[in-house]
This record gives C-alpha cells, sequence and structure tokens, in this order.
C-alpha cells in the first residue's frame, strides 16, 4: 500500500511538473522581431507592444472612468502610459489610440484644466500631478490635435500645473523645495523627494523652452539650485530619492532610481536648448548621462535598486520607460549627446525585444532584460518600458518638440490660479476603490494554479 501511494504521489509530482513546463512553453515563444536599423520594423514592434499595453486599460468601458487604470495601478501611472501613447503617435505616426488618449486627458484634467480632479484631489502628489502634466506638455509639444475649443489646451494645462506647483514652495523648512504630498493630512507631507522637485524642474524648463517666457527658466534654475544645495543631486550628479523636513533636510535617502536621473536630465536639456547650448547647462547634461553608469549591465538598462533583488514593485516597473522616453527627446533637443544615448538605447531596446514573449498572445513583454531570458512578469509598467526603449530609436528620424513658433497649442499664462488653486480638498468626497479600480487583472487562477503544484511537490 505504502509503495502505491508513494508512487501516486510521484505521478502526481510529474504531472504538475508536466502542467507548469507547458505553461511557460506556451510563454516561450519568438521574441518580438526587431531590426533597429529599419525604421517599419521599429514601428511594428511598437505597434504590438502599444496594443499589449492598451489592453490592461479600461477606462473607455461602459461604467468605469476615463483614463483610470484598473487596479493595482495607481492614477499617475496611467497619466504616464497617455504620455507613452502621445510619443507613439509622434514617432509612428499611428492615430489609432488617440481618441482614448483626448478623452483620458480631457477627464482627468478636469474642468479647470489643472489635473486636480475630484476623483483624485484628496490623496494626490505633486509627482502625480505631474505626470499628468507631462502628457499635456508632451501633447503641446508634438502637435498632438487639440481638445474642442470650449475645453482646456494642452499648453494651458501644463501652464496651470506649474502656477499651483509655484505656490507651493515651501520655504518655511529646508530653505524652499515642494513636498511630495499636496496636502499636509496625506502620510509623506514633509518628505521633500527628487521626483516631486523634479516634475516642476522639468515643467518649468519646458514650457521656458516652449514660450520663450524668463519666468518659467528662473524657476527652472532656482529648482536646480536647491535640490543640489540640499544634495539630492550629489557631486557626481546621483539623484537620490529623497529627504525630509523633520531633520530641515540635512540627511539624505541614498536610494537611486532610473526617472530620477531621466527627469532632471530631461529637464536639463530643455535649458541647455533654451540657453542656447550654455556651458553651465552642459555640464549638467553631460553630469547627468555620465550618473547613469549605475543604471546598465553591459549598456543595457535595468533597475538597480531592486531589479536583482526580485523586489520592484508595481510602479517600480515602469520607471525606466521615462528615462528611455526622455533620452530620445534629450538626442533631439540636445543633438550632441547622440552617440552616448544611443550606444545605451540600441543593445537596450533589442534585449527589451527579447523579453516579450509572454502573455496569451506571446508578445507581453517582461522587465528583467539584463538577463535574456522572460522573467515571467507582464503588466502596464512592463509594457510602457519596452514599449518607451524601442521607439526611442525613432526619435532622430522625427521632427523634435515644437515651440510656439510651430506649435499650435493654445496658452494661458494665468490658468491654474485663483478659486481652483486654493480649493478646500477637505469638500471633494473621498477617494473610494471605484474611482481608481475599474476592473481586476485576472491573473490568480493561473498563478493559485502553480503555487497548487509547489505545493503538492513540498507536500
Amino acid at each position: 500500500m505504502q509503495s502505491f501511494l508513494g508512487l501516486l504521489r510521484k505521478l502526481r509530482v510529474w504531472l504538475c511538473l508536466s502542467l507548469t513546463l507547458i505553461f511557460f512553453h506556451g510563454l516561450k515563444v519568438d521574441a518580438i522581431e526587431l531590426n533597429l536599423d529599419d525604421p517599419e520594423s521599429v514601428k511594428q514592434a511598437a505597434s504590438t507592444i502599444a496594443w499589449d499595453m492598451v489592453h490592461y486599460y479600461t477606462g473607455n468601458n461602459t461604467g468605469d472612468v476615463p483614463g483610470n487604470l484598473p487596479d493595482p495601478y495607481y492614477w499617475w501611472e496611467a497619466g504616464a502610459m497617455f504620455g507613452s501613447l502621445v510619443h507613439y503617435w509622434a514617432y509612428t505616426g499611428d492615430s489609432s489610440y488617440n481618441d482614448i488618449t483626448m478623452q483620458a486627458l480631457l477627464h482627468q484634467a478636469g474642468p479647470t484644466g489643472d489635473f486636480m480632479p475630484e476623483n483624485q484631489t484628496r490623496t494626490e502628489g505633486n509627482d502625480d500631478q505631474g505626470f499628468w502634466a507631462f502628457s499635456a506638455m508632451t501633447a503641446a509639444e508634438r502637435n498632438f490635435p487639440n481638445p474642442p475649443k470650449d475645453k482646456p489646451q494642452w499648453l494651458a494645462m501644463a501652464q496651470a500645473v506649474f502656477n499651483q506647483q509655484a505656490s507651493r514652495w515651501d520655504n518655511q523648512t529646508c530653505s524652499g523645495g515642494l513636498h511630495w504630498q499636496i496636502f499636509a493630512f496625506n502620510n509623506g507631507y514633509t518628505y521633500r523627494n527628487s521626483i516631486a522637485n523634479g516634475c516642476f524642474f522639468n515643467i518649468a524648463a519646458r514650457l521656458a523652452r516652449y514660450t520663450g517666457n524668463a519666468t518659467y527658466a528662473e524657476w527652472a534654475t532656482k529648482t536646480w539650485d536647491w535640490v543640489q544645495s540640499v544634495g539630492l543631486i550629489g557631486p557626481r550628479y546621483q539623484v537620490f530619492d529623497g529627504t525630509d523636513e523633520k531633520d530641515n533636510c540635512t540627511s539624505l535617502n541614498h536610494i537611486e532610481w532610473t526617472y530620477n536621473n531621466g527627469v532632471f536630465l530631461h529637464g536639463a536639456a530643455h535649458m541647455y536648448n533654451y540657453t542656447n547650448g550654455s556651458a553651465e547647462w552642459k555640464t549638467r547634461v553631460d553630469g547627468l548621462l555620465a550618473g547613469q553608469g549605475i543604471f546598465y549591465l553591459k549598456n543595457i538598462m535595468y533597475e538597480v535598486a531592486c531589479e536583482l533583488i526580485n523586489d520592484c514593485q508595481t510602479d517600480q516597473f515602469s520607471f525606466k520607460a521615462y528615462l528611455a522616453r526622455w533620452m530620445g527627446e534629450v538626442m533631439q533637443i540636445a543633438p550632441y549627446t547622440y552617440d552616448t544615448i544611443m550606444a545605451k538605447l540600441r543593445p537596450t531596446a533589442q534585449a527589451a525585444a527579447a523579453q516579450c514573449v509572454g502573455g496569451k498572445r506571446g508578445t507581453s513583454c517582461g522587465m528583467k532584460w539584463t538577463t535574456g531570458n522572460y522573467d515571467g512578469t507582464d503588466g502596464v509598467g512592463q509594457q510602457m518600458s519596452a514599449l518607451e526603449v524601442i521607439q526611442a530609436s525613432l526619435a532622430p528620424l522625427v521632427a523634435g518638440p515644437v515651440t510656439t513658433v510651430t506649435g499650435s497649442s493654445k496658452g494661458n499664462a494665468a490658468a491654474g490660479t485663483g478659486d481652483q488653486a486654493t480649493r478646500d480638498p477637505t469638500l471633494l468626497k473621498p477617494v473610494t476603490s471605484g474611482d481608481r479600480v475599474g476592473a481586476a487583472i485576472l491573473t490568480t487562477a493561473i498563478l493559485s494554479g502553480i503555487f497548487s503544484c509547489s505545493y503538492i511537490m513540498i507536500a
């Protein structure tokens, strides 16, 4: 009897192993074909990845909220995703996702166009607002189709966010800077992080270049100087995560993330362009490019703080997307960086494409581009990261960001001021799961099956 049970146990283990291998074999299909020397190949790869990314979006479904991604994605990442789709249109000419992008940006901008909608404002951070403003600014810079005339316009949206964030600059402690959170009743309010201040710097620098208005350039310089003075940008152009007003910003969180480097690099390149190639801003662009070395293994980008120890979370799966996106544009507005940037983007893009073998269609992308093997993960962040690094290789072949000389977006220098800037958030409804979550991602059944097999093998 005991030998029979032993045989049965072996059969069960064999069955589970077989089922697991079959499941993963289904994921191990040929990677997305990518020939970086053939623009049509790059566009086709981008098209495939973009389709898989948009497949996660539910905001255009009946009863859902336009602009929202389902759980576990936070509001800011949805804003970032639509920025990727604006870039996708600009680089490939494919307008397939323009309608949902327009709908999402207008809905989440709200009636005053400042990206402080009722469904998010109570818990919104300066960086959250900043990422939605990036998408609007990109739409202005890329001559994305303009909203109806009775709606807020792309440039005015970015100006509204700039004006509101400038009014939040806090000299009471740390001699300046923006808080991570907008409202003091939210956890993390005392934290002064690089991404919140980097978003403000980035928006100011881009508005300076787009409009030619020196006030924006003065704010960009002021923000850079403050960030550097408290040590968030280190002597070797490391960009550290943040500091805290509880100790007057005298200590640092030394974690380095790809997107923190990218947000300052992109803004510095805009200031380099705005100042007609000044030595000061060139030094900063060069320093940040050199400071990126920590994020590459054999010239392939990786998230050093979490990737090798398998500790990346939902937000962090997307961080490489923004560094890659901004590097593509840096080549356009600071062309002397082309050789340096392409030496990193090309091998990274090729490695990212090799990871895109997962999911039902066999084209979902993983995160670990340095391994040469699919890591078994998928999601909006992974898709967005692969999309941005692959389509960024097209940047030298298309026109760069426009300015008011050739741009069509209408601005409003006073946007975001007045009553809307001083609204009382306590009068807004609390954020519910329905505001943030439109639908669940259905991976539980598959994962539970694999874990059941693991349990049988251990038992």
